[in-house]
């Protein structure tokens, strides 16, 4: 972008009555004190911003005249393209124009706003400018327009082991190559607060896993020491079950023989209870008499029904009797079967049974103190291998965070290396050493080794020159320079874009001419 200052008019501007400026490539100003030379440079920022050129507040209306009311109109070459901005001040209000059209605060406010940046502007308008911004903002100002390093030349530089090693032939250092890889998903930025948050919670994790990996080891001393030959107990410990369980097959077998006999016995008591009832049911049938009269009107029964009663009498005996007989025949079916099984005395088994489980008490006893110290081992083990993993995740952490402090400060070297490039005269410190090591952004500009507030006025037109010059090629915007006081400068070179000299003439009139490229 260049802009170009076109021409100027005020009206009742400060000293001014009726003022109407054109301006060329070089621009020159002169005239005694007091005849409104630096107030011509304050149109335009007025115009544009309502301030000065330093940026401050500026009130244009004149304190030694009466006046209707305040104009001011800067035209601007923009690219080949020229637009007029007015501001004014009728009866203590603000008003603004655009193109000679009345325009409201808002719009006006964004039309400016559009065209460029206020501190860049200002910057390159004014060389004195830049230096009353903060050093926070000095230094946004100058990066915003500066090619930042890429993380591949800091990744190179950080692997680089000495100066005149070739680029192509160098193998990136472990701290970079980890980098290189990180960035590829996350920004530096987001790896620092992750591996941050990532090694302080590692660092109480870490304490934990060490706790706990003590209290286990302690337990573990404390635990019946491990048998020598764990296997051998294992065997005898097999041997001993063997043996018990090949007894147990036999008692199992006796077992089941005695149990037959038993539910044989079971089954002889209760038909012999079943036979003695039978018994008392016949004889109870056999002991009935036969009477010969009706029981119930007691009129006598004649031979047939007394006939009839002793047959069903015979009837129920022999009932009663097969029955009986049929039950002592299932007894002694019964008694056969028992006869025939003889019953398996199984103590000298139980016992051998009873002694062989003594035995395997102890070898259980040993197992079992094997099996708590194995399990508590392998907790050991678990938890050692939880204390490694954790340390190694911390350490990671700690690795990648020491990596972006090299990366930070390899690009803060490149950075303010590139910087310091662009400059002839100037010191540029962008910044600044803590006593932890590590780097805090800061901003100060040297001449000599002398800090600007303590420049000459000389050394600081000088001094603002070449920064705005450097400012101009890396934005790429090219704008008027107003130089005040250009008296006290010996040489200005024409600067990038048009160069508006302003210098004081004792006893001479106001006087606005257009020279040559180079004054002396």
């Amino acid at each position: 972008m260049e802009i170009k200052i076109i021409s100027l008019r005020a009206h009742n501007f400060k000293a001014h009555r009726d003022l109407s400026v054109e301006f060329g490539d070089t621009t020159q100003i002169t005239g005694d004190n007091a005849q409104g030379k630096s107030t011509i440079l304050e149109i335009p920022s007025w115009t544009l911003y309502g301030t000065d050129t330093m940026g401050g507040k500026l009130d244009p209306t004149p304190t030694n005249y009466s006046y209707d009311h305040v104009q001011a109109e800067t035209l601007l070459d923009i690219d080949g393209k020229q637009v007029l901005l007015g501001r004014g001040i009728e009866k203590g209000k603000a008003t603004y124009y655009v193109n000679e059209v009345p325009s409201k605060y808002g719009d006006f406010d964004e039309i400016v706003k559009s065209l460029f940046d206020k501190d860049l502007f200002l910057s390159l308008y004014n060389p004195s400018y830049f230096f009353t911004l903060h050093k926070d903002d000095q230094r946004d100002l100058l990066l915003r327009y500066v090619t930042p390093i890429s993380n591949k030349e800091v990744f190179t530089e950080m692997s680089r082991t000495s100066p005149d090693e070739k680029t192509k032939d160098i193998k990136l250092n472990p701290q970079a190559a980890k980098l290189s890889e990180l960035v590829k998903k996350h920004t530096l930025q987001q790896l620092g607060e992750i591996h941050k948050k990532n090694k302080n919670d590692k660092d109480t994790a870490y304490k934990r896993a060490q706790g706990r990996t003590e209290a286990l080891v302690d337990q573990l001393q404390k635990l019946p020491a491990a048998p020598e030959d764990i296997e051998a107990i294992k065997a005898e410990d097999a041997a001993l079950l063997e043996q018990i369980q090949a007894l147990e097959a036999q008692t199992d077998i006796a077992g089941e023989t005695n149990r037959k006999r038993t539910v044989l016995e079971s089954t002889i008591q209760s038909l012999q209870r079943q036979i003695g009832q039978a018994k008392d049911n016949y004889m109870r049938v056999y002991n009935e008499a036969i009477e010969d009269h009706c029981p119930a009107c007691k009129r006598p029964l004649d031979t047939e029904s007394v006939e009839a009663v002793t047959q069903d009498k015979e009837r129920r005996k022999e009932e009663l009797r097969n029955a009986h007989q049929k039950l002592i025949n299932e007894r002694k079916e019964l008694e056969t079967q028992l006869a025939k099984i003889e019953p398996v005395d199984i103590s000298e088994q139980t016992s051998q049974i009873r002694a062989l489980e003594e035995k395997r008490d102890a070898t259980a006893t040993a197992l079992s103190a094997h099996k708590a110290r194995q399990g508590m081992q392998d907790d050991l083990d678990k938890a050692r291998a939880d204390e490694s993993d954790t340390l190694a995740s911390r350490n990671d952490s700690i690795f990648i965070l020491d990596a972006i402090k090299a990366f930070e400060a390899k690009e803060a070297e490149l950075q303010a290396a590139k910087v310091q490039s662009l400059f002839t005269t100037l010191s540029i410190s962008l910044f600044k050493d803590q006593k932890n090591g590590e780097r805090k952004p800061d901003f100060v500009i040297e001449m000599d080794g002398k800090a600007y507030p303590l420049l000459s006025l000389s050394e600081s037109v000088r001094a603002g020159l070449e920064l705005r010059e450097v400012l101009s090629e890396q934005s790429g915007v090219i704008a008027p320079v107003a130089v005040d006081n250009s008296e006290s400068v010996f040489k200005i070179k024409q600067p990038s874009g048009q160069l508006i000299l302003v210098k004081a003439v004792e006893d001479a009139p106001l006087e606005i001419k257009q020279i040559g490229s180079e004054v002396e």
